[in-house]
C-alpha cells in the first residue's frame, strides 16, 4: 500500500513485483489517481505567499522607478568555472541599476544586497523607498526566501513573482540575459572567472551607455534617460 504522501504518479512507478513467479502486475495510473483522489490521499497545491503579487501582464511600465525586474544568469569559462550573475533592471528604462557576481551560488544575502545597491544607485543614500516600486521576479529560492521577502518590503518594494513555471512574465529580465550573452560574452575570451569577472564592469557600462533598444526609440537606457531627464 502506497504512503499518503506519494502522488499518483509516484504510487504507479511502486509496481507489485513477483520475481518468485517473474511477473509484475501492471496498474492503470488514471484508475490510481480517482481512487487517491477519493480518498484525499493527492498531494494539495501549494498556496499563494501571503501578502505576494503574482505578476500577469505586460512588463513594461510608462515612467522608470515604477518596476524593478530582477533574474540571474551563468557564464561558463573555458577553464571550467562558472561565474553567476545577478542584475536589477528598470522596466521602463532597461538600465541595469545593480549587478554581482559569483563563483558559488547566488544567495538571498546577495539578492539583498542588489536591493540596497538599486536603490541608492537610483535615489542616494535612503533607508526607504520615497515611493513604492514592483519587485517582480521568479520563484527562484534567493528571491522567494523569507528573509529576502521581509527585507524588500522593509525598504518600502511591492514584492511580485512571476506564476509557477511561467518565466516568460519576466520577460524583459529574460531578454535582457540573452542579450547580454549573445552581444557581451559570446564575443569575448572567457578564460577563468577571474577574467570574466573583472570584464563585467565595462560590458555592463557599455551595454548602459550605448545599447540601443528598439522600445527606446533606438536609445541606449542611458541615452533615454538623459532624453526624460531634458524634456
Amino acid at each position: 500500500m502506497t504512503s499518503p504522501v506519494q502522488t499518483w504518479l509516484g504510487a504507479d512507478g511502486l509496481k507489485l513485483r513477483f520475481n518468485r513467479f517473474s511477473w509484475v502486475l501492471r496498474v492503470n495510473p488514471k484508475r490510481i489517481y480517482r481512487i487517491m483522489k477519493q480518498n484525499q490521499l493527492l498531494l494539495t497545491k501549494a498556496m499563494p505567499r501571503c501578502n505576494d503579487k503574482t505578476h500577469e501582464g505586460q512588463v513594461i511600465v510608462p515612467e522608470s522607478n515604477q518596476r524593478w525586474c530582477s533574474d540571474g544568469f551563468e557564464i561558463k569559462c573555458w577553464s571550467g568555472e562558472k561565474v553567476r550573475v545577478i542584475f536589477s533592471l528598470d522596466c521602463c528604462d532597461r538600465e541595469v541599476i545593480s549587478y554581482l557576481a559569483t563563483t558559488s551560488g547566488i544567495s538571498s544575502d546577495m539578492v539583498c544586497d542588489v536591493l540596497v545597491e538599486s536603490m541608492e544607485n537610483r535615489f542616494g543614500h535612503i533607508n526607504h523607498l520615497p515611493h513604492t516600486i514592483e519587485w517582480l521576479t521568479d520563484n527562484g529560492s534567493c528571491y522567494i526566501a523569507k528573509a529576502t521577502r521581509q527585507f524588500a518590503k522593509t525598504l518600502g518594494f511591492e514584492i511580485c513573482t512571476t506564476p509557477i513555471r511561467s518565466p516568460q512574465s519576466n520577460g524583459m529580465a529574460e531578454a535582457f540575459v540573452k542579450t547580454f550573452k549573445r552581444d557581451y560574452v559570446y564575443l569575448n575570451d572567457l578564460p577563468d572567472a577571474i577574467t570574466v569577472m573583472n570584464a563585467l564592469p565595462q560590458w555592463m557600462d557599455d551595454y548602459n551607455c550605448n545599447h540601443p533598444h528598439s522600445g527606446l526609440k533606438m536609445k541606449s537606457p542611458r541615452e533615454f534617460l538623459a532624453m526624460k531627464l531634458a524634456s
